[in-house]
């Protein structure tokens, strides 16, 4: 579901309930550089276990005094981070 090219981190596949666990596991190893690019462009599906994935990044990545910036979010992604009132805990969500 993830993979590093580029500088960047792809994303693919659907950020839901179903998946969240299985990505924060396969994702945990390759935050390691000081500033990380995430590029959603190839999710398919998001869910509000989407959302808590980015948080939960968001939350690690400050922790380690790292920055991790989000690119390409699904419309659905925003909205569901603008309705939870989180859009700016997200860089690229709002």
């Amino acid at each position: 579901m993830i993979t590093a090219a580029d500088g960047r981190l792809r994303v693919a596949g659907p950020l839901t309930i179903d998946t969240i666990t299985a990505v924060l596991a396969e994702s945990e190893p390759l935050f390691t550089a000081p500033e990380t690019v995430v590029d959603l462009a190839a999710v398919t599906d998001v869910d509000s276990a989407g959302v808590s994935l980015l948080l939960q990044w968001q939350r690690s990545a400050r922790a380690a005094g790292r920055t991790i910036t989000v690119v390409n979010l699904p419309a659905n992604l925003k909205s569901l981070a603008e309705l939870y009132g989180v859009a700016e805990l997200i860089p690229g969500a709002a």
